[in-house]
C-alpha cells in the first residue's frame, strides 16, 4: 500500500507542475449509488450488501495530450450496513451511516484517435476520507467510528467532453466500527456507481 501511495503522490505531482497554459480544470455535479458491505475482523458475523446513495461536487484538473489529472470531490454518502445486535451474532440489523466523503483521484485519460471528443476511456486510484456526519453509537454494542479512510480503483468512461459515468470499489484502511470493547471490528468495503456532469 505504500507503493502505492508514493506512486500517486509522484504522478500527481508531475500533473501539477505540468505546464499551466495546457491544463484544463472544470467543475461538475456527480451522483451515483453506493453499494456497502462491512468487512468483520471474526468469521462469526456475516453481513450482507446493502445499497445506499452518494452526491456532491467534482472538480478535475487534466493535462491535455497525455490524458494524466486529478479529481476531487466533496460528497454526501449513505451507507447502509448489517450489524450483529446485542451480544447475539445470528441476529443482524440494517443500519444507515452518513458521512462526508473527500475522495481524491489520480485519473488517466486513454484518448483514443478519432473518437476521443465522442468516447473516452478512464482509469482512477487514490485515497477516500471519510466524516462521519449520523449517530455515532450503532446498538448497545457497536460503535461507528468518526472517520475512516479507503484506497479506491475504479474505470468508467467519458461521452462527449461533458459526461463521464464510472465504478470505483473501496478497501477499508481503517476501522469504520467496532464492538465488544474493540475486540471485534468492520471495516467498508464499497462498490460506487456515479455519473458526473462538467460544465
Amino acid at each position: 500500500m505504500k507503493l502505492f501511495k508514493k506512486l500517486f503522490v509522484a504522478i500527481a505531482l508531475c500533473a501539477l507542475f505540468a505546464t499551466p497554459a495546457m491544463a484544463q480544470f472544470r467543475f461538475g455535479v456527480k451522483a451515483g449509488v453506493a453499494i456497502n458491505d462491512l468487512k468483520f475482523n471474526k468469521d462469526v458475523f456475516e453481513s450482507s450488501n446493502q445499497t445506499g446513495f452518494t452526491g456532491g461536487v467534482v472538480t478535475e484538473f487534466t493535462v491535455p495530450v497525455i490524458g494524466i489529472g486529478v479529481d476531487a470531490s466533496l460528497l454526501y454518502a449513505r451507507r447502509s450496513a448489517d450489524v450483529p445486535v446485542g451480544g447475539d451474532n445470528n441476529i443482524t440489523e440494517s443500519e444507515n451511516r452518513d458521512y462526508i466523503d473527500i475522495p481524491i483521484n489520480l485519473k488517466w485519460k486513454i484518448g483514443i484517435p478519432a473518437v476521443s471528443k465522442i468516447v473516452s476511456p478512464f482509469i482512477t486510484t487514490g485515497p477516500d476520507f471519510s466524516f462521519l456526519v449520523s449517530k455515532k453509537n450503532i446498538n448497545e454494542a457497536w460503535k461507528n467510528k468518526t472517520f475512516d479512510t479507503a484506497w479506491t480503483v475504479g474505470a468508467g468512461v467519458e461521452l462527449l467532453s461533458k459526461v463521464q459515468v464510472g465504478a470505483t470499489y473501496g478497501f477499508g484502511l481503517s476501522k469504520s466500527a467496532s464492538g465488544d470493547n474493540a475486540q471485534y471490528s468492520a471495516k467498508n468495503r464499497c462498490w460506487t456507481i456515479t455519473a458526473a456532469l462538467f460544465f
